[in-house]
């Protein structure tokens, strides 16, 4: 990893512009994206309720790298890199699952479920099991999420966690569960892909379907300037205890913010798309709860239904999208929700963006590109995304500088 070549294309960046080109194509920013940023960042893995019993697991991938997380017989949640403490093979493949065990597939070295080794064949007699479990990936859930960082010395978190508590706290997360997940390939960098994320500048063009419930012409979600109706929104959810003030850190945002008029749901028609609601506030009208966590995610949460966004790179051009919808744990499939109608309008969304993100990236391999200036009325909160992305790049080529 050539560190003083990306200290070079941070240089180059302008105020308020656009990356410089290389940030976006170079296998070597590909490279530094993944140890400087993603290896050094909280990630969402999810809700709670996808481990809902002693023995769940999820295997995930973050790049190149393999994550296992399990539900101990204590419980307790627990993140591991998913790499056998023999050879190295991976443990348990992409996807998720059950098992009293954690059995890796190439020599059958046996993990329990707390990542210590249970049983290693043919070895000699004074091996020492306890010097050879799984190594333990940083972990926190908070309300009913589920974060991790591969860092051995993970950012600050406990600002974010208190805030999140408080404003997720209606919801009931840990009642929920995962109603639909999918997966989408673009062929576009992850930094394009969650720029575009990050801004509705192209929303009352690229997005026809979201705009009709999504207040796509803020200038920042949070924003709600002069409109009497958003101003009654605020004042209702602060009548019911429910906060809405914008907040935000460094790498993280949450807040609350009102829809468009006469919806109670970002759906197809504005309505909720499960009869069972999973915060019943003022007859279910409660706008949506919105965090976003930089570098990968963001999340919606309206009454009835959580929808989570989450870029992983794969390569210089290719960035997976995955998509989760929640519900509440009870709500009963083809009574409560149909399951095509509550992925319909994300997953359009996401067709969307899957178009555009992969016609910006083959606009940006242009010998003619050059950064742009973002819009201060509408790409805010991308500048913001590129701002942060430029200052922990910055940070992280300081600490290491001289390594």
């Amino acid at each position: 990893m050539d560190l003083k070549r990306i200290e070079s294309l941070f240089g180059q960046r302008r105020e308020g512009h656009t990356l410089p080109q290389g940030l976006y194509t170079e296998q070597n920013s590909f490279d530094f994206d993944m140890i400087a940023i993603y290896g050094q960042s909280w990630l969402m893995v999810g809700l709670e309720c996808e481990l809902p019993k002693t023995g769940s697991y999820i295997s995930m991938m973050v790049g190149r790298w393999p994550v296992l997380i399990t539900r101990d017989r204590n419980g307790e949640i627990r993140a591991f890199h998913n790499s056998c403490r023999h050879r190295g093979s991976m443990i348990c493949s992409p996807g998720s699952g059950t098992s009293p065990k954690l059995v890796c597939p190439y020599h059958r070295w046996t993990y329990d479920l707390d990542g210590s080794l249970f049983a290693a064949g043919r070895m000699p007699d004074d091996f020492d099991k306890s010097a050879h479990g799984l190594k333990p990936v940083a972990i926190e859930c908070i309300s009913g999420t589920i974060f991790i960082c591969l860092s051995d010395t993970p950012p600050p978190i406990d600002d974010f966690r208190e805030k999140l508590e408080l404003y997720a706290a209606p919801h009931q997360l840990k009642n929920a569960k995962l109603a639909f997940e999918s997966v989408l390939v673009e062929n576009a960098n992850w930094k394009l892909v969650m720029e575009n994320g990050r801004e509705c500048y192209h929303c009352s063009t690229g997005h026809p379907e979201l705009s009709k419930t999504f207040p796509v012409g803020m200038s920042k979600h949070f924003d709600s300037g002069q409109d009497p109706r958003v101003i009654a929104f605020e004042q209702a959810m602060d009548a019911h205890g429910l906060p809405q003030t914008p907040v935000e850190g460094h790498w993280w945002q949450v807040a609350r913010f009102a829809l468009n008029e006469g919806c109670v749901s970002i759906s197809g028609d504005g309505q909720h798309l499960s009869k069972k609601l999973m915060c019943e506030a003022n007859g279910g009208d409660i706008g949506s709860m919105r965090w976003a966590v930089d570098p990968h995610c963001f999340v919606h949460c309206t009454a009835d239904h959580v929808f989570m966004f989450s870029a992983m790179p794969v390569g210089p051009e290719e960035t997976h999208v995955t998509g989760k919808w929640y519900v509440h744990k009870d709500a009963v499939e083809g009574v409560d929700y149909d399951v095509e109608k509550l992925s319909a309008l994300w997953t359009v969304t996401n067709l969307e963006d899957k178009q555009l993100a992969e016609n910006n990236q083959i606009g940006v391999l242009s010998p003619g590109y050059t950064p742009g200036p973002y819009s201060q009325e509408a790409e805010m909160l991308a500048q913001r995304f590129t701002d942060w992305y430029c200052d922990k790049g910055r940070a992280y080529i300081a600490a290491h500088a001289n390594g």
